[in-house]
């Protein structure tokens, strides 16, 4: 028999406050490994620029000042290499995590990672630097598919885009904190000015791998191993309430009796990510593959790996510092977007978020070829649009592709459909990494671009608004097993209407297993199309 706290109303009172903080708070430390994913990609722009590091790794110049200097070649390896190592990392991460559990997965890949940031640090030839760049990328593309598989796999519906969220929050402040270090070191004569800047890495693992020897396992995956006692414990962790509690058991049947409708289905491969069915599988995957992939093309990255030497070639002076401050907008509207991804929702976000990019990127394009460098003031207008450009992508595409990735895929097959969404993320981010040095260097063989490669990142961006439109649904508020129900029932445009009819008609968990109910047939118009939602009226007859 249940106790008053184990009621649907005793679940509310004020110990549920205190609860529901516990259970954010082990869900939101697996973000921390967005740390390693951050830092580690913006530690490389400042480190491309010192000089010990052009001297031990970059070739005789005398027309150079210090008398080395980096081929373009030479810096598009060695940025591009991690970005290689990740996209393989990204693509095992789903059969490690199937098999090995979404927790000790994690923690193998601090192991990976951190083998190689030692060798890094101790490299004394271009050959181990890259290798040792490659190693760390295979961890980062591990935790690249973990984490948000483990956060949205373990995060309350409610705050499952804050939680998922604070992994690109997690990001940004890697690259901050990678910003600030570089910036600490720089002047340093010696060796240390970069081995300290990539030794730090190693703290970030140990965080992150002690960490998780504290929290559990997913539910969901324990349900997978058809292991129902170690779910019903791993989620009554999570939500700091008693295993035979009403919630933690409805919770539970939901998650069990999705998991049997998609096996009835025959959905667990690789091949069924790219199936048209029902569910729209098909749909999924391409939505999470081409989120990932449009992230890229907004051309962050080129802040986050070229930022420190754009700036320098169009005149600012102190680039480090003016790094610092694009860097602490990143994490401040970071917050923001965390804050408003489950008030807005998903879908506004990424609209507008790549519009006003867009808008940032062409005017940072037109300034740069109408006023010389030696213009103070177009200079200064410039930096402020690059800020406000990475602000905008912090609070819209940063975190938003994320929560969405980790979110949209059905249960069996949700490993596979969010590694190929991190593999697609990390082979678009290797591609632009290798190219985009040919692109805005000048001298034989390359284009030249300089600023002008703006233009280019202003039309994705306008890409990204087009396909945000067409091919994101609103799942703010829902279940991952109600996302199902969503993509069987409306299209992306309809989407908003559909759940906020079904968020009107089923304020409590969806009705399977031992529910039962009576289907009802609403007509929703918009735009002059007829969309069919099934709402379902059932009572749970274990609450009766």
């Amino acid at each position: 028999m249940s106790t008053l706290s184990s009621s649907p109303i005793g679940g509310h009172s004020t110990a549920g406050g205190a609860r529901r903080f516990s259970s954010i708070v082990m869900t939101a430390f697996a973000a921390f490994g967005g740390i390693l994913f951050g830092y580690d990609t913006g530690i490389i722009s400042g480190i491309l620029a010192m000089d010990d590091w052009i001297k031990t790794f970059g070739q005789s110049d005398s027309n150079s000042a210090t008398g080395y200097s980096l081929p373009t070649s030479r810096e598009s390896l060695i940025v591009s290499i991690l970005s290689a190592g990740t996209f393989l990392g990204a693509l095992a991460g789903a059969p490690i995590a199937d098999t090995l559990g979404r927790r000790k997965s994690i923690l193998l890949s601090c192991i990976v990672f951190s083998l190689g940031v030692g060798l890094q640090t101790g490299a004394a030839t271009l050959a181990t630097f890259v290798i040792g760049r490659f190693c760390a990328g295979l961890g980062v593309g591990l935790i690249s598919t973990l984490v948000p598989v483990y956060q949205s796999e373990c995060a309350p519906k409610d705050s499952r885009g804050l939680l998922v969220s604070c992994y690109q929050w997690a990001i940004a402040a890697g690259q901050l904190v990678a910003a600030v270090v570089n910036n600490a070191t720089k002047d340093r004569p010696n060796h240390s000015s970069w081995q300290i800047p990539i030794s730090l890495q190693l703290v970030w693992g140990f965080i992150l791998f002690f960490g998780m020897l504290w929290l559990p396992e997913t539910p969901r995956w324990f349900v997978m191993q058809g292991s129902r006692e170690d779910a019903a414990t791993a989620l009554s962790r999570l939500r700091s309430l008693s295993k035979d509690d009403y919630m933690v058991q409805e919770e539970l049947e939901e998650i069990i009796a999705a998991l049997k409708e998609e096996r009835e289905m025959g959905e667990s491969s690789y091949l069924d990510c790219f199936r048209s069915r029902q569910n729209k599988i098909s749909l999924r995957t391409f939505t999470g593959i081409a989120i990932q992939g449009w992230q890229q093309l907004t051309g962050i990255n080129f802040i986050a790996y070229y930022g420190v030497a754009f700036l320098t070639n169009v005149g600012a002076h102190n680039p480090f510092l003016l790094a610092i401050a694009a860097n602490i907008s990143g994490t401040a509207m970071t917050f923001f977007g965390m804050w408003i991804v489950d008030i807005v929702g998903r879908r506004p976000l990424l609209i507008w978020g790549a519009v006003v990019m867009c808008i940032c990127e062409y005017l940072i394009a037109v300034l740069g070829i109408v006023y010389p460098k030696t213009d103070l003031g177009a200079q200064k207008g410039l930096i402020a649009l690059v800020i406000l450009y990475v602000g905008a992508f912090a609070a819209t595409w940063g975190p938003v592709a994320w929560v969405i990735t980790g979110e949209i895929f059905p249960l069996n097959v949700r490993a596979k459909g969010v590694s190929l969404s991190a593999a697609s993320n990390w082979l678009w981010n290797w591609a632009l990494a290798f190219a985009t040095p040919y692109l805005v260097n000048s001298g034989p063989g390359n284009a030249g671009l300089s600023g002008k490669v703006f233009f280019i990142w202003g039309t994705t961006c306008a890409g990204c608004a087009v396909f945000a439109y067409f091919c994101i649904p609103e799942t703010m508020g829902l279940s991952l097993e109600q996302i199902d129900l969503l993509y069987q029932n409306s299209t992306p445009r309809t989407s908003m209407r559909y759940r906020r009819v079904f968020i009107a008609e089923h304020n409590r968990p969806l009705p399977r297993g031992d529910v039962e109910g009576s289907l009802q047939e609403i007509e929703l118009k918009d735009d002059g199309e007829k969309v069919m939602v099934s709402s379902v009226v059932a009572e749970v007859s274990s609450a009766l």
